[in-house]
């Protein structure tokens, strides 16, 4: 009898283990995805770094196809903008959302 009850407690436990790792799998669905990261979104914005330091700079075609992109996905391209990797590429936030105004439309 007692090692019914401790399969029993090891299978109820393996039950909630799983149950919570699901949940958490799910609410883990980023601003971009469930595959990605805004960081890794971060490096497909490489063709408008010097357009993202100068607001004088000539933004070109690959630029503003990547960032057409991401205007689909306006919280996407927050985050991305936001992110770490955006900031140490020397993005700079008031200069950069201006691209897509400035250029793309």
């Amino acid at each position: 009898m007692g090692a019914h009850i401790k399969v029993m407690f090891f299978v109820l436990g393996l039950l909630v283990f799983v149950s919570i790792s699901e949940i958490h799998r799910v609410e883990a669905t980023g601003e971009c995805g469930s595959s990605t990261t805004p960081d890794i979104e971060a490096r497909k914005l490489a063709p408008c770094a010097t357009a993202a330091r100068d607001p004088n700079a000539s933004v070109s075609q690959g630029c503003c196809v990547v960032v057409q992109t991401f205007c689909r996905n306006p919280k996407c391209l927050c985050a991305i903008l936001l992110s770490n990797t955006a900031k140490m590429s020397g993005f700079d936030l008031a200069i950069a959302i201006t691209i897509p105004k400035r250029f793309c439309l």
